[in-house]
Parts: C-alpha cells; sequence; structure tokens
C-alpha cells in the first residue's frame, strides 16, 4: 500500500519530524503555573502527548514579560527559574522520543483577564485584584463584553523596541530550556495581530497606519527571533491569516506578510483566523485549511493549519493534496492523547510503522 502522507516525515532547517500530525498550542490556565512558572500539569500534559506519537507539539502560549501573559495562570520565559522548569519538561517530552516547540507571545490588550472557559468570569482582572496594565497599539479596549471597563495604555516608541528585545531575550532562553523550535504567537487578537490589523491599529507614526507600517512590529520580532536561535533550529509563525470582516486583515494580507516573514527567517506558517474582533466566522471541519493554501501557494512556504480536523481521513486528505503541509490536532488531541495512533490503525499504515513506544506494544491497535 501507499504510505499514508499523514505518516511522511518532514524537515524544517536540522529538524526532521517523524509525521505531520501535530499538536497546536492551547493555553492550560493552570494553577500550577505560579509567576509564570510550568508545572506539574504542563509536564505530564505535554509527556502525554509525546507518548501518543505526534509529531510535533507545540506548548501553550507562553509570555516574553510578565505583562504579556493572558491570565495570571499563564506560562513565561523571562527568568532563569522559567527556563529550569521548561527543562525538566523538554527533557521528559525527549526522553518519550517526541519533539517540543514552544510559542512565544504577548497578549497586549488581551492580557490581565480571567480563564477563559466555561464557569469562569471572562473579564479583565483590575490591578487591585492581582491584574497588570494591558497594552496595545492603541488606548482602544479590545471589543466584547470582556473587555468593559478595561483601559490599555498605548505603547510608545521606546516601549515597543522593548516587547522586540523581549522577544528575542524569550527566544534565547527557548533554546537554553531544549525546545527544538520556536513558534511566534502573530495571531488571535494578542499583540502583534493588534498591530497588523487595520481594524486595531490606527497609529500615526512609524508604527501604524499604513500597511508596511502596520507590519514593521511583526516583522521586527520575527528578525529579532532569528537572530536569537541557532541556525539549524526552525522558526515557525502562528498568523491569523483573516479577520473574516470586510473592514479587517484579508488573506491577500498574509500572503504579503509571509513573504516578509520568509525573507527573515520564519520556515513555516502556522495558518490560523480571526481572533481580533467580533466576526461571522465559518465554522466546520478543516475550514482555514482554504485560507492556509491561499498562503502556501501564495507565499511558496509550508504551512500548517488547524480547525476542527478531528477525523484521519481529513487530516489524510488535507496533506495528501497539498493543501498544507502539516495538521495541528487540538481539540481531538485533548480528547484522545493517542489520536496518531488510531489514525495511523484507520489509515492502515503497518504496526512496525506506526508512531507508538516500546513499553505500549501490548496495546497495538492491530
Amino acid at each position: 500500500m501507499t504510505r499514508p502522507a499523514l505518516f511522511e516525515p518532514i524537515t524544517l532547517r536540522g529538524l526532521t519530524l517523524p509525521n505531520r500530525a501535530w499538536v497546536p498550542p492551547m493555553c492550560q490556565y493552570s494553577v500550577d503555573a505560579q509567576d509564570g512558572v510550568p508545572g506539574q500539569w504542563q509536564l505530564i500534559h505535554l509527556g502525554s502527548l509525546a507518548i501518543g506519537g505526534f509529531g510535533l507539539i507545540v506548548a501553550e502560549a507562553t509570555a516574553v514579560n510578565p505583562e504579556g501573559r493572558i491570565s495570571p495562570f499563564d506560562t513565561g520565559l523571562w527568568n532563569g527559574r522559567q527556563v529550569d522548569a521548561w527543562r525538566t519538561i523538554t527533557d521528559a517530552v525527549h526522553a518519550l522520543g517526541g519533539k517540543i516547540a514552544i510559542q512565544l507571545g504577548h497578549a497586549g490588550r488581551k492580557a490581565s483577564t480571567n480563564r477563559w472557559w466555561p464557569g469562569h468570569a471572562t473579564r479583565v482582572i483590575p490591578e487591585s485584584e492581582g491584574g497588570w496594565q494591558a497594552v496595545g497599539p492603541t488606548a482602544e479596549p479590545g471589543d466584547g463584553k470582556e473587555f468593559l471597563g478595561e483601559t490599555v495604555h498605548a505603547l510608545s516608541d521606546a516601549e515597543i523596541h522593548g516587547v522586540v528585545d523581549d522577544f528575542a531575550a524569550a527566544a534565547s532562553r527557548a533554546v537554553d530550556a531544549g525546545f527544538d523550535a520556536v513558534e511566534i504567537h502573530s495571531a488571535h487578537g494578542y499583540l502583534l495581530h493588534q498591530f497588523y490589523s487595520p481594524i486595531s491599529n490606527t497609529r500615526t507614526d512609524d508604527w501604524g497606519g499604513s500597511f508596511d507600517n502596520r507590519l514593521r512590529l511583526p516583522v521586527a520580532v520575527a528578525g529579532a527571533v532569528r537572530g536569537a536561535i541557532p541556525d539549524g533550529m526552525p522558526l515557525l509563525a502562528r498568523l491569523s491569516v483573516t479577520d473574516w470582516r470586510d473592514d479587517g486583515w484579508q488573506v491577500d494580507d498574509s500572503v504579503e506578510l509571509t513573504r516578509r516573514f520568509k525573507g527573515v527567517g520564519v520556515d513555516l506558517l502556522d495558518a490560523s483566523s480571526g481572533g481580533n474582533s467580533s466576526a461571522r466566522i465559518p465554522i466546520g471541519p478543516g475550514y482555514q485549511a482554504g485560507p492556509a493554501a491561499q498562503v502556501r501557494e501564495g507565499a511558496d512556504i509550508p504551512v500548517s493549519t488547524v480547525g476542527m480536523i478531528w477525523e484521519p481521513a481529513l487530516a489524510e486528505h488535507l496533506v495528501s493534496t497539498h493543501r498544507t503541509d502539516a495538521v495541528m490536532v487540538g481539540r481531538g488531541a485533548l480528547r484522545d492523547t493517542n489520536w496518531p495512533l488510531r489514525a495511523a490503525h484507520e489509515l492502515g499504515l503497518p504496526n512496525d510503522e506506526a508512531p507508538w513506544q516500546p513499553q505500549r506494544a501490548r496495546g497495538m491497535w492491530r
């Protein structure tokens, strides 16, 4: 039989990954993550995904400075204590046969909020209750009821340069922490997305207004991160390829930004969408694969895509038809940490080629 495309290896710079079924970064909001330090939750969560056979695991959005956290329960990479904690986790993932990347981000005006899940008040946490000042391209808060009463500090030129430096420093710490790759979070309405989208960036200086000026910060961050990591380490960038609004960021804009990312050393574009404003999104299985394919073709760069890719047959179709180079299985991985083993079974991959660990031989599908 023909080997399923989902289980073909892929090489990015000096890193070869055994398959195209990857785990996207998913915020955990764990109480273990005190002061940005990952804990036992991250160790067990990410380790279980390595045992399950995913080709690449991207750890949750990790803040480059304390103010860049989405919530008080987020991980960070701004000090040595966090490096040591992450090293324990990357060592465990590697011992289990996995490869792991870190997503570095800054929440911008979506910072200092409570946990984003049912049963918790999705609201801004004031400084009097342990929150902190949110920042953004302007003083405008995000839209939606969760940001009612939020105050935002518009970043100055010097502060923007400081953000770039913080991303580079965090990337250097990611290397020390043992990660195999770094991903820049420039999606979902967080700081870098806030700068490139015309919905949120109405600045009139060199960091906003025109198309080129709005792209200046994400491109500067990508270049700085590339310079802070080894030549052989892959650099990924997650991008909201569309705002799903006529007055917002468009797929053609993403093609141009991705070309510029590629020019400063980004190796793969992790295509998602939305998150910066209220919009009508046509959600369904694989709904972001079309825009991802447009960016892949227009910018001539490998891409991954995400979005309700729960069934192995759909994942195989997307990879085998070259709409994407890898699939990010998020909620499917949370429901079934052995998703790649199930996919191998359903797609007919021989047992001796399936991504199983020797200790689990008794649990083979066939």
